[in-house]
């Protein structure tokens, strides 16, 4: 199997896959493995707030992967299962949140709407100005990079190959089905399968052979506080998914937010965070915060996310082209289902059957019915 693109995904993918006896190369556009959103998220863990179409397969890796994901791949990954309040502040937001949670519930999920008093018996630090809450106590947070080097150092341990610097630019097809991953280094690897977990780079990486997943960019802005005294570990959302956060096993604050600003932003090829941007999430802090007032930020950071059209990931097989699979558009939520989506492309190529029904996440369901 050939896996292009070296983040957290593509990583679980190779960790799955020679774990069960394959032989896997891994192909990164970079020269940093982890070097896109597996390195620019805010670490999130959770089904709440989450497209009825994703939550089978995030709510199997936070039954059966996550728990023990630190013992196995022999790194902390820091996963905290304490709880998810996506926060509202207004009717508009109450409705929002009910919704989500009704049609979670349909799923089998855990999560129930609460007023703001029982939000700050949960979280005594949150402000007056939250007067509701959805509450998903089997969701929580996880450190991206120690989980994204845990998968990679687990698979090499295991065998995979990891080749970084390494950017495909196609795929060739030999007798209808994919063989060839061509690369911009002139390189040519044959493998029966590829996976590809490129990010927005999955777009022309699919498209040189015909097909076309559509996405765009969205920039994602986030801060990091120096280290504060413990106050919560819950991991935080809101109604309109405009802020985000969570406190780090170290005492740090993760937060995430927008100045409604990004689409302007200028891009010279290396994802940046905004002066705009910070400031923005700031006054989010302390509005939600007020005890993270006088906090200082240590570094910001910005990040692209791969935004499918309908804002929901794309994982399977391709039937068209038999030997192609991919995981992309993720669309922002892809830290969080990582280890499900290895997982289960692993077994789909191992055995031609999954745990979870993949059918709601197939790449063409965004083609015109006839």
């Amino acid at each position: 199997v050939i896996v292009i693109g070296g983040g957290v995904i593509g990583n679980a993918c190779a960790y799955y896959l020679v774990q069960r006896g394959l032989s896997v190369i891994v192909l990164e556009g970079s020269d940093h493995i982890g070097n896109g959103g597996s390195s620019r998220n805010g670490g999130g863990v959770r089904q709440s707030g989450r497209d009825v179409r994703e939550l089978p397969l995030v709510m199997y890796g936070i039954k059966n992967l996550w728990p023990h994901l630190s013992e196995e791949l022999g790194v902390d990954c820091e996963y905290h299962q304490d709880g998810n309040l996506r926060l509202g502040k207004n009717e508009k937001h109450k409705q929002i949140l009910t919704n989500l949670a009704n049609n979670a519930r349909g799923c089998g999920l855990d999560v129930r709407m609460i007023d703001g008093e029982e939000v700050r018996q949960i979280n005594p630090y949150l402000s007056d100005e939250v007067t509701c809450a959805s509450w998903c106590p089997t969701d929580g947070h996880a450190n991206p990079l120690t989980t994204t080097l845990g998968y990679y150092k687990a698979a090499r341990n295991l065998g995979a190959r990891f080749i970084s610097g390494e950017k495909v630019t196609e795929l060739k097809l030999v007798k209808g089905r994919v063989r060839k991953v061509l690369t911009a280094s002139g390189n040519v690897y044959e493998g029966e399968n590829v996976i590809v977990a490129a990010g927005f780079d999955s777009r022309p990486i699919l498209g040189s052979v015909g097909v076309d997943v559509p996405m765009t960019r969205s920039l994602l802005e986030c801060l990091v506080t120096e280290a504060e005294p413990h106050m919560f570990d819950q991991m935080l959302g809101t109604a309109e998914a405009d802020f985000y956060g969570h406190q780090t096993k170290h005492g740090s604050f993760v937060f995430g937010g927008s100045s409604g600003l990004e689409p302007f932003n200028k891009d010279n090829g290396t994802p940046v965070s905004s002066s705009k941007t910070a400031p923005c999430i700031c006054r989010g802090i302390m509005k939600y915060f007020p005890d993270l007032a006088n906090a200082k930020i240590v570094r910001t950071w910005g990040g692209w996310s791969d935004k499918s059209a309908d804002g929901v990931a794309v994982v399977g097989a391709i039937d068209e082209v038999p030997g192609l699979y991919t995981s992309c558009g993720m669309s922002g939520h892809g830290f969080g289902i990582a280890p499900a989506v290895g997982h289960q492309l692993a077994q789909l190529i191992a055995t031609g059957t999954t745990d979870v029904d993949l059918s709601t996440l197939r790449y063409d369901r965004f083609k015109a019915k006839i």
